[in-house]
Formats: structure tokens, sequence, C-alpha cells
């Protein structure tokens, strides 16, 4: 992948096949509607209506990422400049490049606001604390807004005073028609001249560009929300009538289910790609209230999927299992209950709902995830979370299976200072209704990224951070055990399992963080790897 040379986008991230038109789209949907009427048995046209849409998610989300992990890299001057309230909350963190010639410069690579604190326009506040640490530094800003003109948050920098790079230089700075270099001079700057070193500057970054790794992410976003546009208007188009009446059909709801999913799961992703700072770019697809009001249908119709099957695993669990959950494991999978992560439970709270409520597409939505696809089970005494996964992914979960299984034991030969190390692997993989359907143990932790956001904004632990700075050192302790799992695994491993796919202690049930405390601070208990 490279940035722009030229006047054209290069994409490495090339898809094979051209798009489904409206037409065709329909005409899909129809064939799966026509089965149902008749009843039949299986049918791999849904993959089909949403191959497209997966493909370029995909492809997307493997530009060039943010390091949550490492968020300082490795590259000369990089700087990380994180951004807190006047009470310590973290507002969000800019990754800047530092280049001190031919003039003192700070090249803004990326904005990122705290989950928290999203589309209520703090980004705003986040660049204004930008444009003030420029003042204080007297020194010049230039990024490139790759936010897409038509998009809500486009005029967000001209705003705050940053201007076209065409300004100073009074020339154009690159032959690409959709770069848009913008600068901000401090006033200690003002009147100084700047023409020509601002032009070296360029030339400068420019050179630098393969590195940032920006704009294909840009063109790659657009595109998506491109197609995620044109399945959502062939889905209305079709189930039009059903939507005016308040149809339950669970064609509808799972085909729509599907689609919001997958909406939350690409926002959730593009969130580490570099230098996309469009933030609100994912309101341009407006889900209507007819839609939000449907229930959840997380499975396929019966008439859309092959039997229920055993896919890898421990067999003698399998055969534990029991006969209903064996015979109909979608069916009984999806009505366990919800696994109880922080924020779900918070949301039910601040909603006045019940863990045992159906959850609407809208929920969804407001939520921002998914919180159906972990359910909680209890088999002889032991806890176990069932994960629901896309199909097209059993394979990788296999694979990680396997990886676990052999670097586990190698794991808990370490420690990271005072915290345990310790795999989670899959136990038992199974497939039906268009679903897999991953069994692992449960374990008293979350996620390390819920873990850090609870530490910064639940009331009652903030006091807590304040005075331990937990959330830091859970940040220290998992990317210190990122490299100690990288460093057990080949390159192809390292493509199959997911790094920052940690899990660190916690008491669900208190929603407090189990923790060793000495006089050095705060650590994890034990970290696990899934």
């Amino acid at each position: 992948m490279t940035g722009t040379s030229g006047g054209q986008i290069p994409v490495s991230r090339e898809l094979g096949g051209n798009r489904l038109g409206l037409n065709e789209r329909l005409a899909i949907i129809s064939l799966l509607s026509e089965e149902a009427r008749r009843g039949a048995s299986h049918s791999p046209l849904v993959g089909d209506l949403f191959d497209d849409l997966w493909n370029l998610v995909d492809a997307t989300v493997s530009g060039a990422k943010i390091d949550r992990l490492h968020p300082e890299g490795t590259r000369s001057g990089s700087k990380f400049f994180e951004i807190s309230s006047s009470n310590g909350e973290s507002l969000g963190r800019l990754n800047l490049l530092y280049l001190n010639k031919p003039i003192p410069c700070y090249y803004l690579v990326y904005v990122e606001v705290a989950t928290p604190f999203r589309n209520k326009g703090l980004g705003n506040l986040v660049l204004k604390a930008f444009r003030d640490f420029l003042i204080e530094k007297s020194s010049v800003g230039i990024l490139d807004n790759i936010i897409p003109r038509n998009d809500p948050t486009f005029d967000v920098y001209s705003k705050l005073d940053w201007k076209p790079v065409e300004t100073i230089t009074e020339i154009p700075v690159s032959d690409a028609s959709d770069c848009l270099y913008m600068i901000y001079v401090p006033p200690a700057l003002v009147g100084r001249g700047l023409k020509d070193p601002v032009l070296k500057l360029m030339h400068h970054l420019r050179r630098k560009r393969t590195a940032i790794e920006m704009r294909e992410n840009e063109f790659m976003v657009l595109r998506t929300i491109e197609e995620f546009k044109d399945l959502y208007s062939a889905l209305g188009t079709y189930f039009s009538d059903g939507l005016g009446n308040n149809d339950t059909d669970p064609l509808m709801r799972y085909m729509f289910t599907r689609f919001v999913t997958k909406l939350l799961g690409f926002r959730r992703r593009i969130g580490r790609l570099l230098g996309y700072t469009g933030g609100e770019s994912l309101d341009q697809i407006a889900v209507d209230a007819s839609v939000r009001e449907l229930a959840v249908q997380s499975y396929a119709p019966r008439w859309l999927a092959d039997k229920p099957s055993f896919v890898a695993g421990d067999r003698e669990l399998w055969l534990h299992l029991p006969e209903v959950l064996k015979n109909h494991p979608a069916r009984v999978i999806e009505s366990l209950p919800n696994y109880g992560r922080p924020s779900l439970m918070w949301w039910l709270k601040e909603v006045g709902r019940s863990s045992t409520d159906t959850l609407s597409i809208g929920d969804l939505l407001e939520l921002g995830f998914d919180p159906t696809r972990l359910k909680e089970i209890t088999l002889e005494t032991q806890d176990f979370i069932f994960e629901r996964v896309q199909l097209k992914m059993l394979g990788q979960v296999q694979k990680k299976m396997d990886i676990l299984e052999r670097i586990g034991p190698r794991m808990e030969e370490f420690r990271i200072d005072v915290t345990r190390l310790q795999s989670n692997p899959p136990l038992l993989i199974i497939r039906d209704r268009g679903n897999g359907y991953v069994l692992r143990r449960k374990v008293p932790g979350i996620h390390w990224e819920e873990a850090v956001e609870q530490l910064r904004t639940d009331p009652a632990l903030k006091n807590f951070n304040a005075a331990l700075g937990a959330d830091k050192t859970v940040g220290s302790v998992i990317g210190k055990a990122s490299d100690l799992v990288t460093s057990l695994l080949d390159t192809a491993e390292q493509t199959v399992l997911d790094p920052s796919n940690f899990f660190v202690s916690w008491n669900l049930e208190s929603n407090h963080p189990i923790m060793s405390v000495d006089v050095g601070g705060a650590s994890p208990e034990t970290v696990w790897i899934a």
C-alpha cells in the first residue's frame, strides 16, 4: 500500500468481480423469499447478497492501522499527545509527526476521540487543544484533510483557522486533485515569510507519505460506505411493504440484523485506520425508524441453513451437551442470557431495561455493538461463553484454536511484573443456521479496551484510577503481553492471532478490576488471550 503520487489514488487492496446493481440485489432477495415459500432446505444466496459488502469491509480494514498497544510507534519523530478534561478524564488523543526543519512543524497523523465522548462535538475540543499546543510551541501544523468533501465534518478544520497550504505557497503542492493539505500558522509566525520554508516542508512530507499510508484508507472507506448504502437501499426497496405494516417476517428481520451488525463492526474497525478522522461519516447511512423497531433476528430462518454440525474441538464435550442444544444449537444458544459486560449492564440500567428484554435493531445502533453475539451458559457447574461468528471465519477460529493450545503452556511460564499470563482457546466449534458458535471458558475478566474505558468513565472507578494510574498500567501490561505472544509465533501465525485480543481480570458483579496493588502501583492479576 502506498500514498498518492500523481493524479490517481493507488488501490493495492484490489477486489475481484463487479459490484451488484440494485436489480441484481432485488433478484437475489426475491429468490430467497421464493425459497421460503417452497420450504427449501438450504441456500447460498444470503452469501451472494452480502459478499460484496463483506469483502469490501475486510479489504478496507486491512489498511494501515493505529497500533493501540504501541501508540507512539517506532518511527523517528512520532509524538503521542493525549487530551484530558479538567477532572482528568481522557477525551482523546493525537498522533503527530514532528519535523524541526526547515521550520518547526507538527504533522497531524490521526485524531481519536475516546469512545464515551464520540458524537458529542468533542472532536472540536480536541482540535482546539491541538491548536493551543501549536501556539504554545510556536510551530506550524500541517494535515492532509482526507475527510470526504460531502461529509458533514469536512469543514471541521477550516472552522478552527486551518487554511489550504496554497494560501502560503501560492502554488499547488500536489498534483493529486483529491489532496487537501492544510496549515495552521500560530500568531508568532504570521508574516514571517513562510512561502519557501513551507514549500520545502511539503516536499519533505511528500517523501514521507509512503510511511504514513492514509490516502488509500480514505478511498476504501468511501467505497465501502457506498456499498452499505446500496445494500440498504435494496433491502428497503424489497421489504418496503413489510416495513410499512410492522411485519415480523423472520427473513426481513434477519437481513436487516445482518446488515446493522456488519455496519457496527465496520464502524468499530475503521476507528483504527490511520488518518481516517471523519468520525461521523457512517451517519450518512440513516437507518429508518421502521427498521430500528424490528426485533433482532441473529440466525437464519430454518429454510436457509444446513443441518447443525460439530465442526472442531473437544468431541467428548460435544457428546455431553444437552440433546436439545445439539439438535437445535442456534435456537438454544440465541435464547441464552447475553454476556453481562459492563457497558451493556450500564446501558440497561440507564434506559430502565432488563437483561431478559428482547432487543431491537435500534437498541444495537444505540449501544454501538451487538450484545447478543456473546451468550453465557453453565454446563455441569462450569461457566462458559458462546460466541457467534461468521461462517467464513470458522477456518480462522480453528487455526487460532491450534495456536493457543500450542503456546498456552509456554505463556504460563512468564510473568509481566506480577501479572499472570494464560490462554483461553476455543473448546468447541458448532455450525448452525448460517452462523458458527464458539464455546470458551468464561474467565473472570473483560476485554482490555473496555477495562480502560471503564476505569476512565465509571464514576465509582475514577478515583481509583486517578490514584493508581490503573488505565496506563493496563495498557502497558497488554503491550508487553502482546510483544511476548508475538515472539512465540511464526510469521504465518501472527496473521491469524490478533495480538490485541486480550482480557484482563475483572469482577463483573461489582464492576471493579482485580488487581495486585503495591507501592509501585496496580497491575492486573491475570491476562488472557483468546
